[in-house]
């Protein structure tokens, strides 16, 4: 009875696992999609409401607006993210000559060069957040407000080193000077 019960379970069983093996199947089965319709849910679509009593969570990298102006506050946070994202690469003036290039690592840009002295600060903010070249994306370790920080901190490395201020887009140029009232009007008091 054994020789006749595995043959036929074989036979049975066979093509059920390789239709399991295949692929193509497999990506190409029915799914939803999140703004589908649904009539197997009561209000006919396929994204849910969070159930009752459920604590929302922002998404790990919603975006941040670029600050108004760059504060004191913010070019100090700025310079002390940059010390430790950035200097390894960028070296403590931004001119591409950190210790990871000292060692033989490619040279990043100097931030003294005209296209980053040019560049909006939209520009700066991306290549932090996704990488560029042989830079890596920093969005896990550098979240998006950090990251203006930085940014604005680079735009002050970029004027302490023989950049003009007329040099600088007119969006940064106004920030830079409004950091500069705010500034004034704080000493004064």
């Amino acid at each position: 009875m054994t020789r006749i019960l595995v043959p036929r379970l074989v036979a049975l069983l066979l093509p059920l696992a390789l239709t399991a093996c295949d692929r193509a199947d497999m990506v190409s089965q029915p799914k939803s999609r999140t703004w589908d319709s649904n009539p197997f849910f009561p209000q006919g679509q396929t994204m849910r409401l969070p159930a009752p009593g459920s604590v929302p969570r922002a998404a790990p990298d919603q975006p941040v607006p670029q600050p108004a102006s760059a504060s004191p506050a913010l070019l100090a946070r700025g310079q002390e993210r940059y010390e430790v994202f950035c200097t390894p690469c960028h070296g403590g003036a931004g001119l591409g000559d950190g210790m990871i290039v000292k060692r033989g690592y490619p040279r990043p840009p100097s931030f003294d060069e005209a296209r980053l002295r040019e560049a909006p600060a939209r520009a700066l903010y991306d290549v932090i957040g996704n990488g560029k070249g042989t830079m890596l994306s920093y969005a896990a370790q550098v979240p998006p407000a950090d990251r203006w920080a930085i940014v604005a901190y680079i735009r002050a490395l970029q004027v302490s080193q023989g950049a003009s201020l007329a040099s600088l887009p007119a969006e940064d140029q106004a920030k830079v000077a409004a950091a500069g009232r705010a500034s004034a009007s704080g000493e004064q008091r």
